[in-house]
């Protein structure tokens, strides 16, 4: 009798587990697998936004003009060296930097350094993007600080776009990671760092040897996260370059929006956007592997 009961209580009990998450699953497919599974629809079709009505089916052709596009491949190559420069190396870096800093600082200057960094990050991006703007523009404050030191100026985002959206999104998205390593580094307890510099060991190899393995997690987790936050950045750019000048500062997403809604393809711009989604997928394999890896 048990054992039938075992056996009909078996499905059941099973699909009790189920129903707790079965609304936030219904929610998932709902809101993301369908819009999802839809883009992935519009990349294979010719769908325009203005002229015919008529959706045809174009299989891969999307994807092969993307490849054979000059501008696509600009924009592939900007976009690696806007994540390169301000997350893997900006961000990261300078959050570790202040975060480890700050552990040492006294209270007072946690506070100011904190609620400075902090309020860049809370701002919305297009108020963060035309503060940026005027910082670099012309007769901006970069320019009037480098005059009073009788330095040369330039109009920034005409010379150096790439670079100045680059610092733009580091000085936005800093306190992210210096919250992460904060976290991380309160976590080291204090007695190993202390027995290693009574053995005789520096801060250099104390921060090397001890320090950035036991927050390595924290690191690949800082890493993957900045860098699907960072591949997708449009209004800050947007706003600041619109791309140029030219497609100067055209990272994927200036040109997914280019192609889809100023130039009308909806088609070539949703393959546009299925590339850049393999990329972040790709970005988030490596890191997940190397964060499997022991130290």
């Amino acid at each position: 009798m048990s054992a039938f009961a075992s056996a009909r209580g078996g499905p059941r009990s099973r699909a009790g587990r189920w129903l707790p998450i079965a609304p936030a699953t219904l929610l998932l497919l709902l809101f993301l697998a369908g819009p999802i599974g839809y883009c992935v629809y519009i990349a294979f079709t010719d769908m325009q936004l203005t002229g015919s009505s008529a959706v045809d089916f174009v299989g891969l052709a999307n994807f092969r003009r993307a490849f054979a596009d000059p501008a696509f491949r600009n924009a592939v190559r900007l976009t690696l060296v806007f994540t390169v420069l301000s997350s893997l190396v900006g961000q990261n870096t300078l959050g570790l930097a202040l975060a480890a800093l700050m552990r040492r600082a006294s209270r007072p200057v946690r506070t100011v350094t904190g609620a400075l960094v902090i309020t860049a990050w809370v701002l919305p991006e297009i108020v963060a993007a035309f503060l940026l703007y005027a910082f670099f523009r012309r007769e901006g404050t970069l320019n009037a600080i480098l005059g009073w030191l009788h330095l040369p100026t330039q109009n920034w985002l005409f010379t150096l776009p790439i670079l100045a959206v680059s610092f733009a999104n580091v000085w936005r998205g800093t306190a992210f990671s210096m919250l992460i390593y904060s976290a991380a580094l309160a976590e080291i307890p204090r007695d190993i760092e202390e027995a290693a510099e009574v053995d005789g060991a520096g801060g250099a190899r104390r921060f090397w040897h001890i320090t950035l393995p036991m927050i390595r997690r924290s690191i690949g987790t800082n890493l993957m996260l900045n860098t699907l936050q960072t591949l997708s950045v449009f209004g800050l750019i947007w706003a600041m370059t619109r791309g140029g000048p030219g497609d100067r500062s055209q990272t994927l997403p200036v040109f997914m929006y280019d192609q889809a809604f100023l130039k009308s393809l909806i088609g070539y711009g949703t393959a546009v956007a299925l590339l850049l989604l393999l990329v972040g997928s790709l970005f988030s394999v490596v890191y997940l592997r190397l964060m499997r890896v022991d130290v």
